[in-house]
């Protein structure tokens, strides 16, 4: 690691914690030695970022300092290029568009040094298989989740069978090979995974549920995924 990521490094760390960190705990995590976050530290405090605290005792970072956006090492940039393929796996329009203007802001923001990690980056990410969602908006569909809105959904299953469901979708889980709606459904009075593709309408109610503190959400993800609605 270069020592200007070991600085950002130990900045974000410190910033992140609740309680001193000891230069031990810094070293161990960093994979140096306690010596070198000494000096590290030092250095830092002479560039003036307000370090306060001494050795065998820990340190903190007074909480109005805060970094200029956009530091990012090379393998976060990487990391941001890999992420930003891979969302256009999802066949979402709306993810998609955004994950090439994150990308924009990023490239525009970095460095000179580090814009080639992002537009030239030697990185594959294969299409996938999502089958594309033609009767619901999955933009809509996410908005409904974050506002805990109901959804009128007419549903098609493996053989073509249509039910009309009121569902209070949960969560979106995205594979390689089909995308879900997790959620409770009011017509099976139990929680179901949707495929998008068979979702042959859907509509926003004017009805919301309640989340429950995420309880809703965390007896779905202990389910088994491949749960199929019915």
């Amino acid at each position: 690691m270069r020592r200007s990521d070991r600085l950002f490094d130990i900045i974000q760390r410190l910033r992140a914690a609740s309680r001193p960190t000891t230069a031990a705990a810094l070293a161990d995590e960093l994979e140096v030695t306690p010596r070198t976050v000494y000096r590290d530290i030092a250095t830092l405090q002479a560039r003036r970022v307000p370090i306060e605290g001494a050795a065998g005792v820990g340190y903190v970072l007074r909480k109005s300092f805060d970094l200029p956006p956009l530091n990012f090492t090379t393998d976060e940039i990487e990391a941001i290029a890999v992420g930003a393929r891979l969302v256009n796996r999802l066949k979402d329009p709306a993810l998609q568009q955004a994950a090439e203007s994150v990308l924009a802001k990023v490239t525009t923001a970095v460095p000179e040094r580090l814009r080639m990690h992002i537009a030239d980056a030697p990185i594959y990410v294969s299409p996938g298989m999502t089958p594309e969602a033609s009767g619901a908006d999955l933009a809509e569909v996410r908005a409904a989740i974050r506002d805990s809105a109901k959804l009128y959904i007419a549903y098609a299953d493996v053989s073509g069978r249509r039910t009309n469901r009121v569902i209070w979708p949960i969560a979106m889980a995205y594979y390689v090979d089909v995308t879900l709606v997790g959620a409770w459904c009011e017509l099976r009075a139990d929680y179901r995974n949707f495929r998008v593709e068979r979702i042959v309408s859907s509509r926003v109610l004017d009805e919301h549920f309640d989340q429950d503190n995420g309880r809703l959400f965390r007896e779905w993800s202990a389910l088994p995924k491949e749960k199929p609605a019915r």
